[in-house]
């Protein structure tokens, strides 16, 4: 603590992101990253970059990344007027609190998803109510009809569940709150969901937010979009050019075009993560773990008999490492990663090692 620290900094509980140890032979299972490597057409693209001429990267980049909106738009069959892209979607949902829910009446969010939520709302003064998942860890839409509120927000697949809400219950959730700003944090969909992008032309209220992070293979890179209104999109764009004109740089650019339109690479990796995924639940569930109904590329399990962290502790002394929540109502559980076929049955062998 330092007496120059503001107000807002002194009463901050920081975001704490998923631990990068530097651990020999680690199996790392616990940051949701892809087990795969980017499209090879996306080195390709950033390697053209620099060789077309590497006396560009003095020049600042496209502020609008005019190239990247052209892509997005093109792969969900929108205008690029309608295309918001920032430095991850961590950034860009930073300014969808500060330019789209920041009003009078509270947000409302599940009481279990994505922690960065409470966080931006105590960076950015946005007040908060929280709707209880039901008791198998499933959003339910009638929670957030009727309820006045200065907008809604929540992850589909929701983090850490993985649980998947179907596009006609978020169209219901839209549908209901005309007056409010829905905002649909879709990180995970490509792994087993439907987007609601689908629906933005119909609804003015509804702001979808991707990631490049997951099914792209990118988190490296910083990459993330948000799809909507042109209104909406507008307002993004105004925080956005108070904050930092230029949040993409010219080969995460290029590098993310890229890999927008290699959809073969894209299907394949998807398709892998998913069988994979399949193979990992129904070995755990053989373990005696409870193991929630996932779209993403995680799941969520529990053993009945066993405390969560003292396995997630065993299996790091493994060098296997997964992310424990010690957070009401899921402190028992272990958000696993879908690695490698490899990986997962590492950890599959090393639980029941554990397990005896």
């Amino acid at each position: 603590m330092s007496r120059f620290w503001s107000q807002v900094v002194n009463d901050l509980t920081p975001y704490v992101p998923g631990e990068q140890p530097k651990i020999a032979n680690l199996i790392k299972l616990n940051t949701n990253e892809n087990p795969y490597p980017p499209s090879p057409k996306v080195l390709a693209a950033v390697q053209a970059e620099l060789d077309g001429d590497a006396a560009r990267l003095r020049l600042y980049p496209d502020p609008n990344s005019d190239l990247l909106k052209a892509a997005v738009a093109r792969l969900h069959g929108v205008s690029a007027q309608q295309v918001f892209v920032g430095n991850g979607s961590d950034e860009v949902l930073a300014h969808i609190f500060m330019a789209l829910l920041k009003h009078e009446a509270p947000i409302l969010f599940p009481d279990i998803t994505y922690s960065f939520y409470p966080v931006y709302c105590g960076l950015y003064g946005v007040d908060y109510q929280t709707v209880p998942l039901a008791e198998d860890f499933s959003l339910d839409p009638a929670g957030y009809v009727g309820k006045a509120n200065g907008g809604i927000i929540f992850p589909n697949p929701n983090a850490p569940t993985g649980r998947l809400l179907a596009v006609d219950a978020i169209e219901q959730i839209a549908k209901a709150n005309p007056d409010s700003v829905v905002v649909v944090d879709e990180a995970y969909v490509d792994f087993g969901g439907e987007s609601a992008i689908k629906l933005v032309d119909r609804y003015d209220n509804l702001l979808v937010v991707h990631t490049l992070s997951k099914s792209r293979s990118l988190a490296g890179l910083r990459v993330g979009f948000a799809v909507g209104h042109p209104a909406l999109i507008e307002g993004l764009e105004r925080v956005k050019n108070s904050f930092n004109s230029y949040p993409l740089d010219r080969l995460a650019i290029v590098g993310a075009v890229a890999a927008m339109e290699d959809t073969a690479h894209f299907e394949q990796c998807c398709q892998a993560v998913i069988a994979t995924r399949d193979t990992l639940s129904a070995d755990l569930a053989k373990l005696d773990f409870e193991v929630l109904p996932s779209a993403a590329n995680f799941i969520f399990a529990r053993h009945p008999q066993r405390d969560a962290a003292e396995l997630a502790t065993a299996l790091r002394e493994r060098s296997i490492i997964v992310r424990h929540f010690k957070l009401p109502r899921i402190d028992q559980f272990l958000r696993i990663t879908v690695g490698t076929d490899a990986e997962c049955r590492a950890l599959v062998d090393g639980l029941r090692e554990i397990l005896g």
